[in-house]
């Protein structure tokens, strides 16, 4: 890459983005397309829309978030459709603020981070452009300089709506430097810009007594009062609060309910009236979407204050909770540890969904269905089919408990004790039992667990230790099989010749010597036990399993032992029975002969090359199974 051509073309292109003329040409170009006069509302909506929507099954997952925010679809599709949608096309959500409200570290700030950037982006578009009237402090919509008698016309002229007024700074410019001529006035594209404080605004909490109101609305300039003689005169006002800077795009509230309660005052007529009131001017239009976010604690303190009676009317509250998907939860870390410069480390395959299991199973709740426990929950919860329970019976589980995933163990914490376990051993591999003794290590060190917290969490650590136990056999089992799926499909082949003959009381043929025989009831068995089906339900099993490769067929498709989840499991299981002794006796020996390490450097290998692990995490794979199967 030529760092300095990337450069010059990324500054021709903002040149090529500029645009300016006089208020006329604005109208031209609005007779030709509306965009530029949507509101901050649908201007959010239509940047997450642009990105794509997938539609599955009669839910809607939007492209947008898919590289930040992960497991939270159900969440993302309710926040999009309820809020940016309904506040899009102006319906009466807009005049509220938007509350995100979560557990510390479930994605709230990153859902903001996102909006504004992607707000940043879309804005360099031509669907995104925005323009404004050239030297506002506001980026004020030139709509406004229509006067209110003429707008009904003009919005059935050009098919916009035109809400608001010209901020103080723009009027006086009006009077004196246009003399009202509208049509004279320039107007210019801006681009939306946080580091430029162009169309989005930030305000953070600090303490009470050193913040001013003036961060939000403006103050008065002191340098030019003696000039303009008056505090009311525009000139001798600085319009840079964040409100002001906020306009035609995303204001943003961090940790609002922090805020004392003078600054969320000012948000009571923004809100409902879409204005608000700085130094001695009349009120002010603003064009801006509030997205603000706190944790559940802060709200819970905040709804029970009389007090707050009318913020709270005034606010649409969307509960982000963590991500209750174990696949969802591994990309988390990936993510968070893909931003270190720890790349040199490698991480094994497993460690981090060892973790993921762990917190996963801190945010779950008891379920109420019978025979139900947390690590059937967790896998339905992952996609997984469960024997016993069906697609109904996980969307009765979802709508269980409300506060499901409130609460739990936090992404940060486990990425602290990952990052720990890296930095203290100074290890060129870190696999999924450093992983989960880091995370048992730091549960005495944790200040918000109680005791009782405590134990229940050690036992979480030791159900996501079997998992992983059971994951590490299967894993080393395929790979001491040269061609695992080529054997599996054989046996599957076998099985199914077998139980076709079976069906059809008819006999099978000898490959080899061409003569017929019954079925191989034993072989049939074999496969059938590993899953726990019984004498009396095998001619059912095998039946449905004839009524599954049927029902392929009519659709032209081939039926595969592992399209079945159960048949899947009687596969790998059968072989895995046939290899345990070989395995066992391999990876357990101390003094292996020529023939056992011969097939140990053929396992390593295909480890390393077929599964991601590194030469060392490889053999401690080898080393550790080896100790299971001696248990």
């Amino acid at each position: 890459m030529d760092i300095f051509s990337r450069i010059s073309e990324f500054r021709a292109e903002s040149e090529r983005l500029s645009w300016s003329g006089t208020f006329r040409e604005y109208i031209d170009l609005l007779r030709r397309d509306q965009a530029p006069a949507m509101t901050a509302h649908a201007r959010v909506y239509d940047m997450i829309v642009s990105h794509g929507v997938e539609e599955r099954g009669g839910s809607k997952k939007y492209t947008f978030f898919n590289s930040e925010i992960f497991g939270l679809d159900q969440t993302i599709e309710k926040l999009v459709e309820e809020y940016f949608h309904s506040a899009a096309r102006r319906l009466d959500v807009r005049k509220r603020i938007l509350l995100l409200m979560g557990p510390v570290s479930g994605g709230k700030s990153t859902i903001v981070t996102m909006l504004k950037k992607g707000l940043e982006q879309f804005s360099r578009t031509e669907r995104g452009a925005v323009y404004a009237i050239r030297g506002c402090p506001m980026q004020e919509d030139p709509l406004h300089l229509i006067p209110d008698a003429l707008r009904p016309e003009v919005e059935n002229e050009l098919g916009v709506r035109i809400e608001g007024d010209l901020c103080p700074s723009c009027q006086m410019r009006l009077r004196t430097e246009f003399e009202g001529d509208i049509e004279r006035v320039p107007i210019e594209r801006v681009l939306i810009s946080e580091k430029n404080r162009v169309g989005i605004g930030t305000f953070s909490p600090s303490d009470p007594k050193s913040q001013d109101i003036a961060d939000l609305t403006g103050s008065i300039d002191f340098s030019t009062i003696t000039e303009y003689g008056s505090e009311s005169d525009p000139r001798a006002y600085r319009f840079d609060g964040e409100l002001n800077k906020a306009n035609r795009g995303l204001m943003e509230f961090q940790e609002m309910l922090k805020c004392d309660e003078k600054f969320l005052w000012n948000l009571l007529s923004l809100t409902q009236e879409g204005n608000f009131k700085a130094g001695r001017f009349a009120l002010i239009s603003a064009d801006e979407m509030i997205v603000a976010h706190t944790n559940e604690s802060e709200y819970k303190a905040f709804i029970s204050n009389k007090k707050n009676e009318a913020l709270q009317s005034r606010m649409i509250v969307m509960p982000i909770p963590y991500n209750l998907k174990v696949s969802a939860e591994e990309k988390i870390y990936t993510k968070l540890i893909g931003q270190s410069d720890m790349g040199h480390v490698h991480i094994a395959p497993h460690a981090l969904r060892a973790a993921a299991i762990f917190s996963i199973l801190t945010r779950l709740k008891e379920s109420k269905k019978q025979g139900m426990d947390l690590v059937k929950k967790m896998r339905m919860y992952d996609g997984e089919e469960v024997e016993g329970y069906k697609e109904a019976d996980l969307k009765e589980m979802q709508n269980e408990f409300v506060e499901e995933g409130m609460s739990g163990i936090d992404p940060r914490y486990v990425i602290n004790r990952i990052s720990s376990a890296l930095i203290k051993q100074d290890l060129p591999c870190i696999n999924a039992l450093d992983v989960l003794r880091a995370l048992k290590d730091g549960l005495d060190q944790h200040p918000s667990i109680t005791r009782e917290e405590r134990e229940k969490y050690l036992n979480f650590i030791s159900v996501a230790r079997k998992e992983y136990d059971n994951l590490a056999k299967k894993e080393i089992q395929k790979a001491f099989v040269y061609s695992f799926e080529e054997s599996a499909r054989t046996l599957f082949e076998n099985y199914l010749d077998n139980i076709e003959a079976y069906c059809n009381w008819s006999k099978i043929k000898d490959p080899l010597t061409g003569e017929e025989m019954d079925p191989d009831e034993r072989l049939m068995r074999s496969i059938e036990e590993q899953i726990g089906v019984s004498e009396n339900a095998k001619k059912a099993f095998r039946e449905e399993i004839l009524i599954r490769i049927s029902a392929y067929s009519r659709k032209g498709k081939k039926f595969d032992y592992s399209m079945h989840d159960r048949l899947r499991e009687a596969i790998e299981k059968k072989l895995f029975t046939d290899l345990k002794d070989i395995v066992k006796i391999t990876t357990s020996t101390k003094t292996p002969d020529e023939s056992q390490l011969k097939r140990i450097n053929e396992v390593t290998k295909r480890l390393i090359d077929e599964h991601h692990y590194c030469p060392n995490c490889a053999n401690e794979l080898l080393r550790y199974v080896g100790s299971l199967l001696n248990r």
